[in-house]
């Protein structure tokens, strides 16, 4: 996908601005792009994805940044008060930064996953235990802190649906982008900007279908001890 930015356009820049003639953050050019009101949160964007989008903006060098700009009209329009939303996007962060976050990271991580799967077990009315194909994937990886997460979350059991979204959630994409821009590896901006296409794509698929457009059910989940 390919965007033509208008001269008088501003450009993408780490932090918070006060209007366009000093910079715009990702969220702010959402804001701009959709009409809103000058906001790095705006209202056309779930505010946990907003959050993701934030804090890659700013853990991106700038020479980095403006690959960021193709992704920004994707995010506008995609909001719901459905808590299935953080739960996903907040998994997608986990799943996408685990094997390559450090092992405390990892073991916050883990622990996080085991979070997501609980809240989206309760919310769609599975069986208490079941994990996701690219969950699965991820924590085979790091087979120790999966361990160590599920010992730790048998003492941790409860968590409200509140306390998920307004502090377990975000948590969660914190330490995921940090995990990824401090991890040992060469291509810390093609991580975050394919975690942030993939949180995306995550939510739009949540986005109600016309008849005509809807797909098949996921396949069955694999159960875990």
């Amino acid at each position: 996908m390919t965007i033509t930015v208008p001269e008088l356009m501003p450009t993408l820049a780490k932090g918070k601005h006060r209007n366009a003639r000093q910079g715009a953050c990702f969220m702010e050019m959402a804001s701009f792009l959709a009409g809103e009101r000058w906001s790095d949160r705006p209202s056309c964007t779930h505010p946990l994805l907003s959050t993701m989008a934030r804090l890659i903006n700013d853990n991106t060098p700038d020479d980095e940044r403006q690959h960021l700009a193709p992704l920004i009209p994707s995010v506008i329009g995609l909001n719901s008060d459905d808590p299935r939303w953080d739960a996903l996007i907040a998994r997608r962060a986990a799943v996408s930064a685990l094997p390559v976050a450090s092992e405390p990271r990892q073991r916050a991580l883990a622990v996080g996953l085991i979070t997501c799967g609980r809240v989206l077990d309760w919310l769609d009315g599975r069986p208490r235990g079941t994990i996701d194909s690219p969950t699965a994937a991820a924590v085979a990886k790091v087979p120790l802190a999966w361990d160590w997460a599920r010992r730790f979350a048998k003492d941790h059991d409860d968590v409200s649906m509140k306390a998920f979204q307004q502090q377990s959630a975000p948590r969660i994409v914190l330490t995921a982008v940090a995990g990824i821009t401090e991890a040992c590896v060469r291509d810390h901006d093609a991580r975050l900007r394919a975690l942030l296409g993939s949180a995306i794509d995550d939510c739009a698929g949540l986005l109600p279908r016309p008849v005509t457009e809807r797909v098949a059910p996921p396949a069955r989940l694999a159960a875990v001890d």
